[in-house]
């Protein structure tokens, strides 16, 4: 007499349902943070011919080029946009934001010559921020040290929303504008995607908890200066 397997092929149909349902709850659960990045920087964020104008425009710092003396590909597109901006009229004063004492060189000061020296822009307008260890904190320095209230945020595409979030949910009225990223292969800025999804993670629980600055320092009129002087 052939033995009826339904009943366990059902147990094993509804056990595959669970599993599957966990995996969406998992995922849906996981993807918050990036789509409250995504969310929040809807409306805010431009091409640089489009970008509305601001007093200051911050560039985010990354990775400096192998020598330590000259911007990466990423880091020089930021740059040059940031001096597009100025050159426009969107902007008068340039805010460099980045890791001074970084393994992979002296990012503000990086920043700074090739802005200057480069790109023409006149060094009273450009002010370095050697303690923007991350993107958070760059922000919250941007408000608490340097007095920022009104910007523009540069950086590549990629990153973009999770950056101007985080500045919008600190309080600046922030707008941001995509840098160029040429030599961006299409690995590559998969690659940036993915990660930038992961660290949205971090940003939603700095954001949550209010997390102080790795660094504090006491207000620096340096910007005020800038567009003063």
């Amino acid at each position: 007499m052939p033995v009826d397997d339904r009943p366990a092929v059902g147990r094993w149909r509804r056990w595959l349902r669970r599993v599957a349902i966990l995996a969406v709850a998992v995922v849906a659960l996981s993807s918050l943070p990036w789509l409250w990045t995504t969310i929040g920087a809807r409306g805010h964020t431009h091409d640089a011919a489009e970008a509305p104008t601001a007093d200051v425009v911050i560039v985010l710092g990354t990775a400096v080029g192998a020598d330590g003396r000259q911007p990466s590909d990423r880091l020089a597109g930021r740059l040059e946009t940031a001096a597009e901006l100025v050159r426009t009229g969107r902007a008068r004063a340039v805010l460099v934001s980045g890791d001074g004492g970084g393994t992979s060189g002296d990012e503000p000061t990086v920043m700074t010559a090739y802005l200057t020296e480069r790109l023409g822009v006149d060094p009273r307008r450009v002010v370095a921020d050697p303690f923007g260890l991350d993107t958070y904190d760059s922000c919250v320095r941007a408000r608490d040290v340097y007095g920022v209230e009104r910007a523009l945020i540069v950086t590549q595409s990629y990153h973009l929303s999770r950056a101007v979030t985080l500045c919008r949910h600190l309080g600046l009225d922030v707008d941001g504008v995509a840098a160029r990223c040429d030599g961006c292969g299409s690995v590559m800025l998969a690659g940036k995607a993915v990660r930038d999804y992961l660290a949205s993670g971090k940003a939603a629980w700095d954001a949550f908890r209010d997390r102080p600055p790795a660094v504090r320092s006491p207000a620096n009129p340096a910007v005020r200066d800038a567009l003063t002087g």
